[in-house]
């Protein structure tokens, strides 16, 4: 087994060089500990990978501290799923304050074309989960599928952050569905902070919305856009609708997990001790779900309750994605943002290009406007 400094090093290495998201992460991850250094067997991985799937929270992020958990124990849990994160988030803080703050008319530019093309990195994330997600689906089951889905879409277009509550309530349908409730589910957590942020002290708020962001959000980490965007914009007024398009973008094209924005929203909402809490409290459910549960992932992904649950919240957190390009779209302010989303889009759709190059060269369409007279709001 590895010291803690090889899994620094090599964990660190992936949150560095991790750009892309949870498909290069995964990649990278089992390259690394079962092709690679042959730390974890195959069959290990991917089981360890179902789990974390059922997990809610950033799922990429949960696979680098079980892997690092499976390859050097608690304390490897803790020094691998650090190494991870801070890179990215040392990055995006550092890219939070340039972009919060004074900058020049052109790195203003820069963040209004990047932030212009997320609806359309949206639209492109829910679809493409939605065809996995489809795939994966029982014919019987399909219509209610459809149901959560559709659900999902509209609350993110108009309920804002009492999405959340829609997408428990889908899971719980469906655990009553099957007839099969019961001890599953604990809800207690979520009613606590609730009653916390209602406190009305900003960290207390923050806390709340970084919470529902790493222990109340199902499907994928683009699913925290909609959880996200009424707390930080209309609720509390911590951003505008066109710095948090920015602060979707720096997660986008900063390496690590996309919940890095978080702390883009922590740092606009209270500096950078902001940025820090909103992270801990993010990605500590993270460590919590492994470093309590690890040893009994098989039969977590072996419960109903637990399946049933995922069955009708998963569906609604990705139509809950696809409905967030609504708010997304009307955050733009300028006419010529309107030509960059569909650039973005003929580039995601029919180019067929990534997403961080599609949100790159948004920018620097965004930043020649700029100079070249494009107005800015």
């Amino acid at each position: 087994m590895p010291t803690l400094g090889a899994i620094a090093r090599a964990w660190g290495r992936i949150g560095v060089v991790g750009f892309g998201g949870p498909p290069a992460h995964i990649t990278l991850l089992r390259e690394l500990v079962v092709e690679r250094r042959r730390w974890m067997r195959s069959e290990q991985f991917e089981d360890g990978l179902a789990a974390v799937n059922l997990l809610p929270g950033p799922a990429s992020t949960q696979l680098a501290i079980y892997t690092a958990w499976r390859t050097g124990g608690p304390p490897g849990a803790l020094v691998g799923g650090l190494a991870f994160i801070v890179p990215g988030l040392v990055l995006i803080v550092a890219l939070a304050a340039l972009f919060l703050g004074s900058p020049p008319d052109w790195i203003r530019g820069a963040g209004a074309g990047a932030g212009a093309a997320v609806a359309a990195v949206a639209v492109h994330a829910g679809l493409l989960l939605l065809r996995l997600a489809w795939l994966r689906t029982a014919p019987e089951l399909r219509w209610r599928f459809v149901a959560y889905a559709l659900l999902g879409a509209v609350s993110a277009a108009t309920l804002g952050p009492w999405l959340v509550a829609v997408l428990v309530a889908c899971g719980v349908v469906e655990v009553g569905w099957r007839r099969l409730a019961g001890g599953a589910l604990s809800v207690s957590p979520f009613a606590a902070l609730a009653l916390v942020a209602a406190s009305g002290s900003t960290f207390a708020s923050l806390a709340w919305v970084a919470f529902k962001v790493g222990a109340l959000s199902y499907g994928g980490g683009f699913v925290i856009i909609p959880l996200m965007q009424a707390d930080a914009v209309e609720r509390y007024g911590w951003m505008t609708d066109a710095e948090f398009l920015n602060a979707v973008a720096l997660g986008q094209v900063t390496p690590g997990p996309v919940v890095h924005t978080v702390a883009v929203v922590g740092y606009a909402a209270a500096g950078v001790p902001g940025a820090l809490l909103a992270a801990l409290v993010a990605f500590a459910p993270s460590f919590a779900f492994v470093l309590v549960g690890a040893q009994r992932f098989d039969r977590f992904v072996a419960n109903p309750d637990v399946r049933a649950f995922f069955d009708g919240a998963g569906p609604a957190a990705i139509g809950a994605i696809l409905g967030s390009a609504i708010p997304l779209a009307l955050a733009l302010q300028e006419n010529w943002q309107w030509a960059v989303l569909a650039g973005a889009a003929v580039c995601l759709f029919a180019l067929r290009r990534g997403v961080v190059v599609t949100l790159l060269a948004a920018g620097v369409i965004g930043a020649l406007a700029v100079l070249l007279g494009a107005p800015l709001a």
